[in-house]
């Protein structure tokens, strides 16, 4: 298989959509993704745009994403952090997600990023795997927390 890997474009949206969504469901949480494409399209290619990418390619379409934005660390400064890498089932085991996320490594360094940070599920072995084999600290120590919109608006007073 013949996979080129490019920056993405506004006009990826609906496949890098669908491949999200593909995710949800491995995920099991097949029903979670509320993000519109607009709101995708504006998030990535509007006035303010948040998120950068990339997509992998082959004769079928896109078969691969890798989506990251920067953050902030009050002890390290700018960091990278890797939102997705999503391989379409049909092109794993390919490297296809192994040269998306070289090209996230590579963005990392060119801004002077101090890290590149990501999540993973404790559950997915595979992306675990993926994730040793290219030398990765995985740390287990951190616990993720959030809130929803609607507890942000109770807790702010809105």
């Amino acid at each position: 298989m013949e996979v080129t890997i490019r920056r993405a474009e506004e006009r990826d949206v609906p496949d890098i959509l669908r491949l999200v969504r593909e995710l949800a469901t491995f995920e099991r949480e097949p029903d979670a993704v509320s993000v519109t494409e607009a709101e995708m399209v504006d998030a990535g290619f509007g006035k303010k745009p948040v998120w950068w990418g990339w997509v992998a390619e082959d004769a079928s379409g896109i078969v691969g994403i890798a989506i990251c934005y920067e953050r902030y660390s009050t002890w390290r400064g700018r960091v990278g952090y890797l939102e997705d890498i999503i391989v379409t089932e049909a092109a794993r085991g390919q490297g296809v997600g192994e040269r998306l996320f070289r090209e996230c490594a590579a963005d990392a360094v060119e801004r002077g990023y101090h890290h590149l940070t990501w999540q993973v599920l404790d559950w997915n072995e595979g992306a675990i795997r993926f994730y040793d084999r290219l030398g990765a600290q995985m740390d287990g120590q951190w616990v993720n927390g959030k809130l929803d919109r609607d507890q942000l608006m109770k807790i702010s007073g809105q």
